[in-house]
């Protein structure tokens, strides 16, 4: 059964509201009308409890004793309603037979219309008694909701049907016992894994790696195949956690439309969500998904669902017929409780897309171009010319100490032109975060922090230098001892950032026995040939993340 809009609407309003505890202390009645737990998650299907009931015939005034029974559980809500109309207000009251682990609430008009628990202890079994009233309906059905874990319930499990005498037979088809009264759509397993086939000519295909196989198990994959109203996403990718995707209007995470997919204890939930902001996503108590599938091999996690491309009703629902960027996320997920934030950037194409028009065949970037040119810029500084830049200073004094550029020792010149190189690499990089982020980043830790520190000893060891006393006056020690331990302090700041980054680090070796000044010249031109050809190699590299 669906319910009603304004219902549902009101629903949705409170359980943006409640506390994300949902309820141990049994006081639902926020959830009277829905029987949907606050719990951020959709309700499974194929319910693992039952009710029964001592009679099947009722007269107004008659008790009726009603029994939930299962495998442990720390929460339910029953309620009794018109058979013939579930989404209609619940009707008598109950009497409680075990108040340590039941109460009495009132949903609507109706005083002790509703029987919940009073905490999360673990029970098997609740009985109560329901009195019918005077105007009872002609058939009533109970249903309960059931809390086995936070995010695991059944929403609206159904009863047996209790009817008056007079009731004339029922037209209307009623469920049976072995079915779910839920906001989702059936479920499915899905037998294969997802192919690449049609991607780009039948359907619109993001992949990362470009081009990848989604059969393999390092390819993420997200597919869109219109189907008349309607459109068929794919999505998949190594995860044990969970899987997410979400339509944006631009680069940034908050105000999207996001479809996940999470590993619920070797179970797979599909869910929709609103991203508002940087906050965790609610997940909607109600999907608007169809035909949803999952498949969990491997530490491979596949599922499938269809959705119609416009949801005017749904909130936070965006029409698929209009362009977006497209993020493509993983991460982890708690057992029984909310998903992590993704350890790594999300996976965004460069551009806007209509996931419904054109077919295409994309990939896209986890760095923005400025952020990649910031990391390329620093790894070129501080792996190249810093590094050869110490190498010419400390080694090859003796070995140029007779040949001149412009008024100037050899040595000198290049350690100085290789320096300011570094500083001017510096600075260019320095800047291209705040001009990407539009200005100070909170969420990115000690990065920015240790930055500033590596920006600012940057600066000041040219500005020292400048003043730098002759070679042999008494201050000339001290300046040595200061231009050292500066430029050391930057070099291993500037390295721990990369090394925060994840990214391989080349080590400077020399040779302690190493004597003659062709062997050092070797040594210089081997390290500035490996350095510029693994740099060139990482340059490459970058472009494809």
């Amino acid at each position: 059964m669906e319910l009603p809009g304004l219902a549902f609407a009101v629903s949705m309003f409170i359980c943006f509201h409640v506390s994300v505890d949902g309820y141990p202390n049994g006081k639902v009645r926020e959830a009277c009308t829905s029987m949907v737990p606050c719990h951020g998650s959709s309700p499974k299907l194929s319910p693992e409890h039952v009710i029964t009931v001592n009679r099947s015939q009722f007269k107004p005034g008659d008790s009726v004793e009603v029994q939930l029974s299962g495998p442990d559980f720390e929460g339910f809500f029953i309620q009794a309603r018109d058979a013939e109309d579930l989404d209609s207000p619940a009707v008598g009251s109950f009497v409680l037979v075990d108040r340590r682990h039941s109460q009495l609430l009132t949903c609507g008009h109706t005083t002790n219309s509703a029987v919940s628990h009073t905490s999360k202890a673990k029970k098997k079994v609740v009985k109560v008694y329901w009195i019918a009233p005077g105007d009872a309906p002609k058939r009533v059905r109970f249903l309960a909701t059931v809390v086995k874990k936070f995010k695991t319930f059944w929403v609206k499990i159904p009863g047996p049907v209790v009817s008056q005498p007079n009731a004339p037979f029922s037209t209307t088809p009623l469920y049976t016992t072995s079915e779910a009264v839920s906001t989702s759509h059936s479920v499915s397993y899905l037998t294969k894994p997802f192919n690449a086939s049609g991607c780009g000519n039948t359907k619109f295909c993001l992949r990362n790696p470009s081009n990848c196989d989604p059969e393999s198990a390092s390819c993420f994959f997200l597919s869109f195949h219109q189907e008349r109203r309607s459109v068929l996403i794919e999505m998949s990718g190594p995860s044990e956690g969970y899987l997410a995707f979400a339509l944006s209007y631009d680069r940034w995470m908050g105000d999207d439309d996001a479809y996940l997919c999470i590993n619920e204890d070797h179970h797979v939930s599909v869910s929709t969500a609103y991203l508002k902001g940087r906050s965790p996503p609610i997940l909607d108590s109600k999907n608007a998904l169809e035909n949803v599938s999952w498949r969990l091999v491997d530490g491979v996690l596949q599922c499938s669902f269809r959705r119609n491309i416009s949801l005017p009703t749904y909130k936070g629902r965006f029409n698929m017929n209009a362009s977006y960027y497209i993020f493509l996320a993983d991460g982890e997920a708690s057992e029984g409780g909310p998903i992590y934030k993704h350890r790594r950037q999300p996976l965004i194409t460069n551009g806007m897309y209509n996931v419904t028009g054109i077919p295409q065949d994309i990939g896209g970037s986890r760095s923005p171009r400025l952020i990649k040119a910031h990391g390329a810029l620093m790894f070129v500084a501080w792996i190249s010319t810093v590094s050869i830049g110490v190498i010419v200073a400390r080694f090859f004094k003796p070995v140029w100490s007779h040949s001149f550029l412009f008024g100037k020792e050899l040595w000198f010149q290049v350690h100085r032109m290789l320096m300011l190189t570094t500083v001017t690499l510096t600075s260019i990089s320095f800047v291209l975060p705040f001009i990407y982020r539009g200005g100070w980043s909170k969420q990115a830790g000690f990065h920015p922090y240790l930055g500033c520190t590596v920006m600012a000893l940057t600066i000041f060891q040219p500005l020292m230098a400048g003043f730098r006393p002759s070679p042999h006056a008494p201050r000339r020690q001290l300046f040595n001892w200061f231009h050292w331990s500066i430029g050391t302090t930057a070099r291993i700041l500037a390295v721990e950032l990369i090394e925060d980054d994840r990214i391989q680090i080349l080590q400077s070796l020399t040779s302690a026995e190493a004597e003659g000044n062709l062997f050092k010249q070797i040594v210089l031109t081997i390290y500035a040939c490996g350095n510029i050809i693994f740099l060139i190699t990482f340059l490459a590299a970058i472009n494809q993340v």
